[in-house]
């Protein structure tokens, strides 16, 4: 929603050359944000306020609550004064299911992998994109980034905020979403692209920030088949990309790339 302000102009004391100056700075806003299913807290993140519906429908998504926006009949945004209450209102079927996942949940769990109670569920498989289809250029690699680097507001305000972008080859960027969280950020762009009706084997997922096992897992869940990111991957992020079938390329920078898995749905590159 855009109904929050997402970024606030507050006053410092710059020192440039040696020199002291009264200025003022933009910096992102970052809430508390309570997900809320059938009325009980399913998950508290910190982030931006702001897409809130795409992020409830990409985090339902990724966290396994549904498979398609249509399983969600309502989304209400309560302001709590010191936070933001996402309500969600799952289909009766949908909210079963949800209540029997928390029946067998452990206890309250922190940040980052919401919803889980054992290591196994941590390292959840990522679903087989192998069979997706899709194919890009070297062009595409590039021009994904380049794109997302020139579509994020927030961030052009306050140089603080990590961005995800869907980049569909021939057509060009078609949603970025924004967040002082990475997780959030790929979460929302998870939402809009379920939001716009479109299959997220179309396209490629771009984001800025390092690439951790969660963000493989999320591309893969949104069935994308190729991820590409600014800064690098860690081992287990590239193992589970290969296993995954998904083509990972980090650490773009211009025109230079760096693909770590399935370097096959990339044409252009020339031989080694």
């Amino acid at each position: 929603m855009s109904d929050y302000r997402t970024a606030t102009s507050i006053p410092e004391i710059r020192r440039r050359n040696g020199v002291l100056l009264a200025d003022t700075r933009n910096v992102p806003e970052e809430v508390p944000i309570a997900l809320s299913y059938g009325g009980s807290t399913h998950a508290v993140m910190m982030g931006t306020p702001g897409d809130l519906t795409d992020f409830a429908i990409g985090f339902s998504l990724t966290e396994g609550i549904i498979v398609s926006a249509d399983e969600i009949e309502e989304i209400d945004i309560i302001d709590e004064g010191r936070g933001l209450d996402v309500q969600i209102r799952l289909a009766e079927v949908k909210e079963d299911a949800l209540r029997a996942r928390r029946r067998h949940m452990a206890g309250p769990v922190g940040c980052g992998l919401c919803g889980i109670e054992s290591i196994d569920q941590a390292m959840r498989a990522v679903p087989d994109v192998s069979g997706v289809r899709l194919s890009a250029t070297v062009e595409d690699i590039v021009k994904s980034i380049a794109a997302l680097n020139g579509a994020q507001p927030l961030h052009h305000q306050t140089h603080a905020v990590h961005g995800a972008g869907f980049y569909v080859p021939g057509e060009g960027l078609l949603a970025v979403r924004e967040d002082v969280g990475r997780h959030n950020a790929l979460d929302k762009l998870c939402g809009a692209v379920l939001g716009a009706g479109r299959s997220g084997a179309e396209g490629i997922v771009a984001v800025t920030s390092r690439i951790s096992v969660e963000m493989v897992q999320k591309t893969g869940i949104l069935g994308s088949g190729i991820l590409v990111a600014i800064s690098a991957p860690t081992a287990l992020a590239i193992r589970t990309a290969d296993e995954a079938g998904l083509t990972l390329v980090a650490l773009t920078r211009g025109e230079d790339f760096e693909v770590f898995t399935h370097p096959e749905r990339i044409s252009g590159m020339g031989d080694i």
